[in-house]
């Protein structure tokens, strides 16, 4: 109770929510698209409101509620864009307490059971309001049976019932139920739009807060007006009348935006140990090392954005000195180098998150960051390796910081190079123009050591027609799917030329290994009309000839020029 009146204290969330469409801030588009639709009739019979958390998402469906209701001062209204406040219909809504627009939280009410009852009810014509109106909070926590049995109910409903959807998950609400509703996705309320209502409603609480103060509640609602005004409710207890930045950054727990950018600098600039003096004295303050990390990483991904959208260092929630400063790290730094830094500091946050001394990890999140912060972009690393010789250092002095932190990249820098891997010397393959017909392509193959091509080209090619730069071959039932893809490919690769290599369904020579079994068999048919050998078949019964070789060249076991025989032909 206050002192002054010895009524409840309301907090200031609940005592600033809008009652009409004009008090909604940052929603201009859907208020719009109401407004419009309530002036018109064009009433739609569900609506879904999404969006984050303390955005306003039930305020809206209670507006909603009550312009579809409200009666005017008269009691001869109708809905209208601008409910009067006045009438039992809008001071019964706005007091929870009006029996025809029923509220369920879908999040402790999950099963079937309750949208049994729901729908059971909806039959009924309401007691004193012109329309029932349902509004179920957190809808994307229902039962998928429970979607079920609201499907029909929702797709035609009685003329008197209105359905008004809550929820923070869309994707979890299912698409049959989507397509039944109108849809309104609330947005973000920006900065400066979240500054300025937080200071009319501190004028009015007659509260002295700073701007900076303000700032900093800002960027900790990220957008949710709920959570800002919970968070300046508190900043008005802990600072009994007058709220600074100071006093801001001890409730949350926050580090000192300043000292941030300074310890920003310190990293950047590879001072080892100002970087780690300031952080402990900031940890010392009350400062959550989790959360300095998370500022530097905040101001890392400003900074790089300053760089590419210089506008963007007109952010009103970011101070004096952030501002400065960032444009001056934006001018100063490369953007490899602001990546380097944004990842190692995003890896490092989970780091000090899981770490049990959430302190120590963050020391080495800067040490990282420090001793990497000179370190040349990989661009730099291959003009300097392409500009000096092999195994000589380059000529890049130490960081002259008081932590040593640069010394890291000069180390990194100074590092000889590796030396380089002997030149192996091969053959050069033979030019297009080299390879005049079928059988010079296969010796090739066969002398690059590819054995399975080899093997295919042998046995599974019947060639149809052959021009350098151009095959043209049917293949045998047991060729490889990709054998025309894989010889125009090698071709390309041997002779650094372009080989069309295409596939026919009929015709063709036999394959080489067929040609080289005729060949065989003529051998022997001519020598076996040789004198000589007629007579050692006759001198020993039972001989007989096996194979003909050239007695001028020598024959080796695995030198038969032929793949193995079980291969074999198949076409």
């Amino acid at each position: 109770m206050t002192e002054a009146s010895g009524t409840p204290y309301r907090v200031l969330a609940r005592k600033y929510r809008p009652t009409d469409f004009a008090g909604l801030i940052g929603q201009e588009a859907m208020v719009r698209t109401l407004s419009n639709a309530i002036a018109s009739g064009r009433i739609a019979q569900a609506f879904v409101l999404t969006g984050v958390r303390g955005i306003g998402k039930t305020t809206t469906a209670r507006i909603i509620a009550r312009a579809l209701n409200c009666i005017g001062p008269d009691g001869q209204g109708g809905p209208t864009v601008e409910p009067c406040g006045i009438c039992p219909n809008c001071v019964a809504i706005a007091e929870d307490r009006h029996p025809d627009v029923i509220e369920m939280d879908a999040a402790s009410r999950t099963g079937i059971d309750g949208i049994r009852d729901l729908i059971d009810g909806v039959r009924y014509l309401p007691v004193q309001a012109r329309y029932k109106v349902y509004i179920l909070d957190e809808v994307h926590m229902l039962s998928t049976a429970a979607f079920n049995a609201l499907l029909k109910t929702l797709e035609e409903p009685p003329a008197h019932v209105k359905f008004i959807f809550a929820t923070t998950e869309i994707r979890k609400v299912p698409v049959t139920v989507l397509s039944r509703c109108q849809r309104f996705d609330l947005r973000r309320v920006e900065a400066e739009v979240l500054i300025a209502h937080f200071a009319r409603i501190a004028g009015i609480e007659k509260v002295n807060v700073a701007a900076d103060a303000l700032a900093l509640i800002t960027r900790a609602a990220e957008g949710s007006v709920r959570d800002g005004l919970s968070l300046l409710d508190q900043a008005i207890a802990h600072g009994g009348g007058e709220v600074s930045a100071e006093q801001v950054r001890d409730m949350l727990g926050l580090a000192d935006r300043g000292r941030i950018v300074d310890l920003f600098e310190q990293a950047m600039r590879g001072d080892v140990a100002a970087a780690l003096g300031n952080l402990a004295e900031q940890y010392n303050g009350g400062a959550d090392p989790a959360a300095v990390l998370q500022d530097l990483l905040d101001f890392a991904h400003w900074v790089l954005r300053i760089k590419l959208v210089p506008e963007a260092a007109a952010d009103l929630t970011a101070t004096p000195i952030e501002r400065d400063k960032g444009k001056a790290f934006a001018a100063a730094l490369s953007v490899p180098v602001l990546n380097r830094a944004w990842s190692i500091l995003l890896k490092s946050l989970g780091e000090v998150r899981a770490a049990p001394t959430p302190l120590a990890a963050a020391e080495m999140a800067l040490i990282r960051l420090a001793y990497a912060a000179d370190l040349p972009s990989p661009a730099d690393l291959v003009k300097e390796v392409q500009g000096a010789p092999r195994g000589v250092a380059s000529a890049v002095p130490p960081s002259s910081g008081g932590g040593g932190g640069g010394g890291g990249g000069a180390v990194a820098r100074a590092m000889p190079m590796p030396a380089p891997m002997p030149q192996v010397e091969t053959a050069p393959s033979p030019p297009r123009a080299a390879l005049r017909d079928f059988d010079a392509v296969i010796a090739l193959a066969k002398q690059k050591g590819e054995a399975s091509l080899y093997g295919a080209l042998w046995n599974f090619v019947h060639l149809v027609s052959f021009a350098p730069g151009r095959i043209e071959f049917r293949p045998a039932n047991h060729a490889p799917k990709t054998l025309a893809a894989d010889l125009s490919a090698k071709l390309r690769d041997w002779t650094g030329e372009r080989w069309v290599v295409s596939v026919v369904a009929s015709g063709g020579q036999p394959t080489a290994h067929q040609r080289d079994l005729d060949a065989k068999a003529d051998q022997k048919v001519q020598a076996k009309g040789d004198p000589l050998v007629q007579a050692v078949l006759k001198a020993f019964p039972g001989a007989e000839l096996v194979a003909v070789h050239d007695m001028g060249v020598p024959v080796a076991a695995d030198d038969l020029g032929v793949p193995p025989d079980e291969v074999g032909e198949d076409a």
